[in-house]
């Protein structure tokens, strides 16, 4: 059984990670079976990611500590019940290539596993 101090810290952790742009400190979260998944929209096309172990997920948070930068973070509602989370969070999110920033809102639903991330889902929508 996990304890919700766990499933809290391990969902800060990852959002502290990814705010930073901490690549390693980010994939060390996730269990080596991991499943990630992020939907989504931008500019009217749906964004679909999905990766089933952490060589795959690694791939995917690389290129996206590459590509992103997340400022003005705000954490809206964090909800555990037993080892899931569901946590709603708001951030401006910065193109390093275009330059544009766009405001987005979040929702994480994240499950762990002998404490580490075993799946992970992320929904976002541009504000």
């Amino acid at each position: 059984m996990t304890d919700r101090q766990e499933v809290e810290r391990l969902v800060r952790e990852l959002h502290a990670a990814r705010i930073e742009g901490r690549l390693d400190a980010l994939c060390a979260l996730f269990a080596s079976d991991a499943t990630f998944r992020i939907a989504g929209a931008s500019d009217g096309k749906p964004i679909k990611i999905s990766a089933r172990n952490a060589t795959e997920i690694r791939s995917w948070l690389s290129m996206m500590v590459r590509t992103f930068r997340l400022t003005r973070y705000e954490l809206l509602s964090l909800v555990v019940e037993g080892n899931q989370a569901a946590a709603h969070w708001r951030v401006a999110i910065h193109s390093k290539i275009t330059g544009v920033v766009v405001p987005t809102e979040l929702v994480d639903l994240v499950e762990v596993r002998l404490g580490s991330i075993a799946a992970y889902t992320e929904l976002f929508v541009p504000c």
